[in-house]
């Protein structure tokens, strides 16, 4: 049992694909951290808006109160989310469950219902984009959304792309970062739990990890799209550094007996393998150790 790395950042996106909070701890759900991408932006008919399609969101600043992420804290009628961006008034979300419903919220494969965050969300999203827009959030009460079972049955998550959690390594940026002629920060891979204390890449071998003392399975390698090209103080995206990771962190390179199909790889998912249902002490806090329970020999046998 391999131990000296430890948790070196969390971060949560309340918004998908809005900016995240880095937070010195957060409770644990099925789900992932609580607050994570519980929100999302849709447009006219309901399809998530996504960095891909709408590069303004990198600038829209998220916050929730501090306390929010202590464990068993409950909103109070006076409890918001503050959102912020370029050009436009604080809009401030009541955190307590809306009370409309709308129909029809797509999400990648998954379509259902959400609660809808009224009006005056819709007006200034509508504004800040210039496309029609409504602020939904997930509603677990009547909703779910399993994670792909061939990789991890009986998973679930809210609006995240594809697993509860996603973990990246420090020294991992590092290795990208002695490769580019402008290093990149960890926004532009928008991980949950940064570790840091191990060799570069390792993450991609983890096949159980426990983290203070939960256990989580190391689902797959996770593929990369076009968002780490954005960066995310402008919004702007440029080839980097999705051309460099192509040269050492494509499918080709990593898993040379597989079929190609172009992708890069930068991370790994995670789900949680306890029953988080039960109990108290949920918590992950920055600084717990992380200790690698079983781990595959080299990438090329990693599920992908």
């Amino acid at each position: 049992m391999e131990g000296s790395a430890k948790v070196g950042s969390i971060f949560i996106y309340p918004i998908k694909s809005c900016r995240g909070i880095s937070v010195s701890q957060a409770p644990l759900t099925p789900t992932g951290f609580r607050w994570d991408r519980q929100w999302i932006l849709v447009n006219h008919k309901g399809r998530a808006f996504t960095q891909r399609n709408e590069s303004k969101l990198a600038l829209v600043q998220v916050e929730l109160p501090n306390e929010a992420f202590s464990e068993g804290w409950e909103p109070t009628k006076s409890s918001y989310m503050a959102i912020r961006a370029p050009g436009m008034d604080v809009l401030k979300i009541s955190l307590s469950r809306p009370r409309d419903v709308t129909d029809g919220v797509s999400v990648w494969e998954w379509s259902g219902s959400a609660l809808d965050e009224g009006a005056e969300a819709a007006n200034w999203f509508t504004n800040y984009i210039g496309k029609t827009s409504r602020l939904v959030r997930f509603d677990a009460a009547s909703q779910t959304r399993p994670v792909d079972p061939a990789y991890a049955r009986g998973h679930k998550v809210m609006f995240s792309d594809q697993y509860p959690f996603m973990l990246l390594s420090q020294e991992s940026l590092d290795a990208l970062n002695k490769l580019l002629k402008e290093p990149v920060p960890i926004n532009r891979f928008r991980p949950n739990i940064l570790v840091e204390g191990c060799e570069p890449f390792s993450e991609d071998l983890w096949t159980e990890v426990r983290i203070s003392k939960f256990t989580f399975q190391g689902v797959k390698l996770c593929s990369r799209c076009k968002i780490p090209t954005i960066n995310q103080d402008t919004g702007i995206a440029g080839s980097e550094p999705n051309e460099t990771l192509m040269k050492f962190r494509s499918d080709e390179v990593l898993l040379p007996n597989r079929k190609k199909q172009g992708k890069v790889y930068f991370g790994q998912n995670l789900v949680c393998k306890d029953n988080l249902t039960e109990g108290k002490g949920n918590i992950v806090n920055v600084g717990d150790p992380v200790f690698v329970l079983r781990k595959i020999s080299s990438a090329a046998e990693a599920a992908a």
